[in-house]
């Protein structure tokens, strides 16, 4: 599935929730939850909802008092947040549609009919959020939802890296050993083409080695001390060959204690050791991907 199948799926399920009835609204429902669970969408959709307390959101909105329709969400002013807390309802709805038909009756009351808080909900909440879900995706990665289909290049791997230029040249030589051609964006011309054209004009390999090295530190608000970390262009490219290429074909070799990306479950991380243990792991993950890997030259050269 591309980003923009991904997205047509996210719509459609909208426009049949939109036109569902009390007896038909779970399945369009449970296909939207479906589709924030793509793994185009996946990574964006659990980052989002991990920002966001759901339970406090409730209970610092208006609860309403005797009167029925009376209360009220108190919605924040973040976008982010707001995309948050309305993935939350659509996976808990999902989950127990009772919930959310309940949920709808009480905070988007329109009448005595079960149905009629639903309709409300999906036309006041969900389907702007459908609009401005689409927008966060195309502007947090620009370059995904136009990406030229190519062909697949079993020669070629692409090495993504940080300021780490000794860990950089170690793992290219090693990809060369196999008779492979170690893919390293600084050193492809550029023809006048930004960043992100670049990337994806040299993505037609078939597997990628990211290289998260400790270049920078960072901490949540909440944590105490700093953490070393990968670049966050490095993280950024780690997202664009997951949703490329798949998980199963992007490996992270991870270099001394370092904090690991949260969001991509599924990704193979190998340990960067001076013995060169690395080097079988990682062979290991390119011959699954259909790579032609000499384990025999790997071992003599250890």
């Amino acid at each position: 599935m591309t980003l923009k199948s991904a997205f047509a799926e996210l719509n459609n399920a909208i426009l049949d929730l939109q036109q569902a009835d009390y007896n038909t609204y779970e399945r369009p429902l449970k296909k939207l939850a479906g589709a924030l669970k793509a793994e185009e969408l996946r990574a964006t959709s659990e980052a989002l909802s991990s920002k966001v307390d759901f339970d406090r959101f409730l209970a610092e909105s208006d609860q309403g008092g005797s009167m029925v329709g009376s209360a009220s969400l108190k919605w924040p002013d973040d976008k982010e947040q707001e995309l948050g807390l309305t993935i939350i309802i659509i996976e808990r709805g999902a989950a127990d549609p009772n919930w959310f038909r309940d949920f709808g009756f009480h905070w988007f009351y329109n009448g005595t009919k079960l149905i009629s808080g639903i309709h409300k909900m999906t036309k006041s909440v969900i389907v702007p959020f459908g609009r401005d879900f689409k927008a966060f995706v195309e502007q947090s990665v620009p370059a995904l939802q136009d990406a030229p289909s190519t062909s697949i290049d079993l020669n070629k791997i692409f090495v993504v890296h940080g300021r780490d230029n000794g860990t950089k040249e170690t793992a290219a030589r090693f990809l060369e050993q196999q008779g492979l051609q170690p893919v390293i964006l600084h050193e492809q011309p550029s023809r006048g083409m930004t960043i992100p054209e670049k990337l994806i004009a040299n993505s037609d390999v078939g597997f990628a080695v990211v290289l998260l090295t400790p270049d920078d530190v960072g901490k949540a608000k909440t944590d105490t001390e700093e953490m070393p970390r990968a670049r966050q262009n490095v993280i950024l490219e780690l997202g664009y060959f997951v949703g490329r290429l798949g998980r199963d074909k992007v490996c992270a070799l991870c270099k001394d204690t370092i904090e690991l990306p949260s969001d991509y479950v599924g990704v193979a991380y190998i340990e960067w050791d001076d013995a060169g243990a690395w080097k079988i792991a990682l062979a290991r993950e390119m011959h699954a991907a259909g790579y032609d890997i000499d384990f025999n030259k790997i071992i003599k050269g250890r």
